[in-house]
């Protein structure tokens, strides 16, 4: 199960952009600018009703995988890996379900127990939220550096969105052992309807036992 882990590891950093809302006294301290731009990058995330995108991950090992995001807000989401990669994450109903089809086990978890949660929110505001630490404007995109608890003092996650034409292009986690995953969407599209068996509780396979004559 080397990639569902790090395809959560790589979903936390989305997951920061409906978290953590504070009292004034508690925010960061960003200037005029970046104030700015943290504002602009919530209004587009706020404006995402749904999304579907193509992803491209590549995992501390180099190891390079692919697959498909589909958000639908709130409390929708399913992740897909391409084959050979098995596994599957769907939530609904506020629940998240971890599918691994060459196992045949589905496992589940309170979705608000999980960090998937809060990316699927309505509301974000990243300058009102403590674990954004900065952002920066580098060639053309927005930067921001942000940690996946509020007891770290340093960022162990960085999201990539592009500018002046918001639009979330990548992001990159550092776990616990300095190992970083890196997740690159493509073709992203937002607006529009999904069929809503995407988000069906997925199912472990029927076994069908065979007579013996």
């Amino acid at each position: 199960m080397r990639k569902f882990p790090l395809l959560v590891a790589a979903l936390s950093v989305l997951c920061l952009t409906g978290a953590g809302q504070v009292p004034q006294r508690m925010f960061q301290s960003f200037n005029t600018q970046e104030r700015a731009n943290l504002d602009r990058i919530s209004a587009y995330l706020n404006g995402i009703r749904t999304l579907r995108s193509e992803f491209v991950q590549i995992g501390p090992d180099g190891a390079a995988d692919q697959g498909e995001v589909y958000i639908e807000k709130p409390g929708r989401i399913r992740f897909a890996f391409r084959a050979p990669n098995p596994v599957s994450i769907v939530a609904t109903g506020g629940r998240i379900y971890v599918k691994n089809a060459r196992l045949n086990t589905v496992d589940n978890y309170d979705l608000d127990d999980t960090p998937l949660g809060l990316l699927l929110n309505d509301k974000v505001d990243l300058a009102r939220n403590r674990a954004v630490l900065g952002v920066t404007e580098q060639d053309g995109a927005l930067i921001v550096r942000a940690r996946t608890s509020t007891n770290r003092n340093n960022s162990n996650i960085t999201l990539v969105f592009s500018a002046p034409a918001i639009e979330l292009r990548q992001w990159t986690v550092k776990d616990n052992q300095g190992g970083t995953t890196t997740v690159a969407l493509q073709g992203t599209q937002t607006g529009g309807s999904f069929d809503q068996a995407l988000f069906a509780v997925p199912a472990k396979a029927v076994k069908i036992k065979q007579s013996s004559r």
